[in-house]
């Protein structure tokens, strides 16, 4: 993968065991320069974690629920770099009363919070990055499968098929200025915040017996190639997408989690449960 010259802001890097990690080292591997995002008290955590990549970057502030954050970020983007040619959105929480098989106790407050942070949010980070695409540019971001409601994944669901419309209007909007958006409906990873989905074992099990290509739970770096491969110019023709990396499960009958919820807001925490967004 030719990522050369390219650069990137990488959101939701927590552990090395996240996804959007994977894809900042094989980003960085293929030649793009890597910024990342945090908040709050986690941002340290992903400070500690950006030592790990092969050149570590500086982490930026972002709450994605901060208009105010989301200018600040473009702000030191354009001043750093002068244009951004691409980022991942790999942000989600949902508050502990919108999942866990409660869908119909759910106050109104909090499935808005959901969609918000999960959802509203990619559009955000689409609007303030999209004028420095300036050359075009690629919005990638993480999905899990909304065409089937998941035990307990309740207003987490909701809001992961709100972000699948969501990216199509991106496609929509940005595409005249040669701005793709797409996203990637991973399989289950075991991660720092999976150890909180109740039910992950019983998902990741059931995955890899049905899963045509099989399914590592542990290894990120199919989704992150594909990821990757988004950024490049070789998906130059692809916007409005939704590519699943979940070694074929969703293409068979089969998969029956017992459960698929957590604070992180799916399978693979994409983005943290730490606070009321992450970045």
């Amino acid at each position: 993968m030719n990522l050369a010259g390219k650069r990137l802001l990488i959101t939701g890097v927590l552990t090395r065991r996240s996804i959007a990690f994977a894809v900042a080292q094989e980003a960085q591997e293929a030649g793009a320069e890597v910024l990342l995002t945090g908040f709050g008290r986690a941002r340290r955590m992903t400070e500690r974690t950006a030592q790990r990549l092969p050149d570590p970057p500086d982490v930026l502030e972002l709450d994605v629920n901060s208009d105010a954050d989301l200018a600040a970020l473009a702000t030191e983007l354009r001043d750093r770099w002068g244009e951004v040619d691409g980022a991942l959105h790999a942000i989600a929480f949902a508050p502990e009363d919108a999942i866990g098989g409660r869908f119909l106790e759910t106050p109104s407050e909090s499935a808005a919070q959901a969609f918000q942070t999960s959802a509203y949010s990619f559009a955000a980070l689409g609007r303030h990055l999209s004028p420095l695409m300036t050359t075009g540019g690629s919005l990638v971001g993480l999905d899990f499968d909304a065409s089937v409601a998941w035990p307990s994944y309740d207003w987490m669901g909701v809001s992961k098929a709100a972000l699948e419309s969501v990216n199509r209007y991106l496609a929509r909007e940005l595409g005249p200025a040669g701005i793709r958006s797409n996203l990637i409906s991973a399989g289950p990873i075991r991660s720092a915040a999976a150890g909180g989905i109740k039910g992950f074992d019983s998902l990741a099990d059931g995955w890899d017996d049905v899963a045509p290509l099989g399914w590592d739970i542990s290894d990120c770096s199919p989704v992150a190639s594909a990821v990757c491969f988004l950024f490049s110019d070789a998906a130059r023709g692809i916007s409005g997408e939704l590519i699943h990396v979940d070694g074929g499960a969703h293409a068979v009958a089969g998969v029956a989690p017992a459960g698929a919820e957590s604070n992180g807001g799916s399978p693979e925490p994409v983005g943290s449960g730490t606070g009321r967004a992450s970045g």
